[in-house]
């Protein structure tokens, strides 16, 4: 009787199929019965098991993007299906980032953008990092006795840098994009109006930042709920007894910072420096005495710059030029690598690790005395960034020992002139890419919300070396190439990076990390070159650290205890600790596109376009 079962007969059809495909076991292919089968012959030779690779990327035919939230990558891939270009879909998720990653995304922070414009044949650097207001002073961050004031430069007013994020975001769609502002911005607008739901690991940032949130009324009202419905005081004047930071699966609405976007939408890059908004930051940022103007507002400027160039192994880099030290001293840390045969010490061996660390701990030393705002320091890019420079230091890396930081000095460049950021990549199909990495600077940065505004500010003014040898929250020290002045852009390490091969695009990538997002990305590019992974499995390999001072290797979970201990045997201080970076990459390879959101952050997502609407 034939079963008509149709979950039956598909079993039993699944297991024919697999039976005639699954290789046959050694034992039984050599038995005189299979011998003398009339099977075909190259049944017993299919490979079910043919790729080495542990994780793919994934995969599509009309673009990519890869973000730290799967809702802003929705976004992106939705502009890129309406047809729009890789600007118009990183414009989309730059927005979208400001409401649903309220810990990194913004429009009270700022960033650089890395954009390559396939149609004008170009590359460029958008520089639309945060400027000191008109009101900062070399000491401002100093007591009477010239001692540092804990917390002035990341929690209180002062910690706030004039934004740029709305400015880079609405000029790069202006001159590179094909849309209407208000139609890349309809998704971040409707996820502020109708809300979205909190993700465990969002919960988990407002639970581990309570402290930091509270103390803003502005900012309680938003990411704060009452503990229980009978609770009657108003959310900015509760007391902290009655009030709880949302939790995983409740719905955030953002109704303020629906308004301010639309503001912007309607208005572009005035509704934010100009009128009601720019009113509110300034109201929000004046106690006894105003940090910022309306003029500090409306003077804001953007800065197109030629991104730094290199090499490694044949493929052009492309990068960022200071005030970011990422795009400089990733190059610098390369140059420094391509004299070693990395591919055949390999991934994850002492060798390799202590090479890196070491390129690392002479690329950090040079960024605390050469790197700051070019308006206001020479930065002597050229020569960091020169080849015969690494020449000329290489020396001072032992292949078989560690060197103390305190025996390493800044070089002369010169002499060869010739935690918390996000980062979204995203290709099209008309050969146009966008690397962007943008920041409030720390969690949440000042914790200040603009009242009325819906708009959290950043602390970026703690980016600046507030004195001398002091290092930063990143553990980062500095001096007069990055002191405080009015009108100068703090040194940054973000590292937006577009690789090129052959004269075309080929790889999008970028982290977040502070101090750490260099070498998370040159680990990222040369687990690609030197170790030849897929970009899926360059995003998840354990990382390494080392950022000259304070003087230890820092590691993920994930690196061999021997290798460890080979390590120490070197003279590294070697600490296990915390993950590092969150890298969004995307790729142009064979006709095709590719995407991966590091694993480390289970919120992002990569969505490939198959078609267009």
């Amino acid at each position: 009787m034939k079963n008509r079962n149709p979950s039956i007969r598909k079993a039993v059809a699944t297991c024919l199929a697999l039976a005639y495909l699954l290789p046959i076991p050694a034992s039984i292919a050599q038995s005189p019965a299979v011998q003398s089968s009339s099977a075909p012959q190259d049944v017993a030779v299919v490979k079910y098991d043919n790729s080495f690779e542990i994780f793919k990327p994934v995969w599509g035919l009309k673009g990519m993007v890869a973000t730290e939230q799967h809702l802003a990558t929705q976004a992106g891939a939705e502009i890129l299906r309406q047809g729009g270009n890789a600007v118009d879909a990183a414009v989309a998720v730059g927005f979208a980032l400001a409401v649903v990653l309220p810990n990194a995304g913004n429009l009270g922070g700022g960033g650089f953008m890395l954009i390559h414009d396939s149609a004008k044949s170009e590359s460029i650097a958008l520089d639309f990092r945060e400027v000191a207001p008109a009101s900062a002073t070399r000491d401002m961050y100093l007591d009477d006795k010239g001692n540092v004031i804990a917390g002035k430069s990341t929690r209180t007013p002062y910690s706030v840098g004039v934004p740029g994020t709305v400015a880079g975001l609405t000029q790069a769609l202006s001159e590179h994009g094909t849309m209407p502002l208000a139609k890349v911005m309809a998704p971040a607008i409707k996820l502020a109006t109708e809300g979205f739901r909190v993700s465990p690991v969002l919960a988990e940032q407002f639970n581990n930042q309570r402290t930091h949130l509270e103390r803003w009324p502005a900012t309680k009202a938003i990411f704060f709920k009452h503990k229980s419905p009978a609770s009657t005081c108003r959310l900015e004047e509760c007391p902290a007894a009655e009030i709880e930071p949302y939790k995983s699966g409740d719905l955030l609405i953002q109704k303020d910072l629906a308004h301010s976007l639309n503001l912007i939408a309607q208005h572009g890059a005035k509704g934010f420096y100009e009128g009601e908004i720019a009113k509110n930051i300034v109201r929000s940022l004046t106690d006894s005495v105003s940090t910022m103007t309306l003029a500090d507002l409306s003077n804001y400027k953007t800065v197109k710059r030629k991104p730094v160039e290199g090499t490694y192994r044949g493929i052009k880099i492309l990068s960022m030029p200071a005030p970011s030290s990422g795009g400089i001293h990733l190059i610098q840390m390369l140059n420094l690598l391509e004299r070693y045969p990395l591919q055949d010490y390999g991934f994850g061996s002492a060798k390799s690790i202590h090479l890196m660390a070491e390129s690392a701990r002479l690329a950090y030393a040079d960024r605390a005395e050469h790197l700051g705002d070019p308006e206001f320091f020479k930065v002597p890019g050229k020569g960091l960034v020169s080849k015969k420079y690494a020449d000329s230091i290489s020396p001072l890396i032992n292949i078989e020992k560690s060197t103390p930081s305190k025996n390493i000095k800044a070089g002369q460049p010169q002499n060869y002139e010739s935690d918390q950021t996000t980062h979204f990549s995203v290709m099209d199909d008309r050969g146009n890419v966008v690397s962007t990495t943008y920041t409030l600077n720390l969690n949440f940065g000042s914790g200040i919300v603009a009242g009325g505004t819906g708009i959290l500010l950043n602390n970026e003014m703690d980016d600046f070396s507030i004195k001398p040898g002091v290092a930063n929250a990143f553990g980062l020290v500095g001096g007069d190439a990055n002191a405080v002045a009015p009108g100068k852009r703090p040194l940054s390490s973000m590292t937006p990076v577009i690789l090129m091969r052959d004269g075309q695009p080929w790889i999008a990538t970028g982290s977040p990390g502070g101090a750490r997002i260099i070498t998370t990305v040159l680990q990222n590019i040369v687990n690609v070159i030197d170790f030849k992974m897929n970009i899926a499995e360059a995003a998840s390999m354990p990382r390494m650290h080392h950022q000259w001072l304070p003087d230890f290797l820092r590691v993920e979970r994930g690196i061999s205890p021997d290798t460890i201990e080979k390590l120490k045997a070197m003279g590294h201080d070697v600490k296990v600790m915390p993950t590092m970076g969150r890298v969004q990459t995307v790729q142009y390879e064979n006709k095709q596109f590719y995407g991966a959101s590091d694993p480390r952050n289970p919120d992002g997502s990569a969505i490939g376009i198959e078609q267009k609407k």
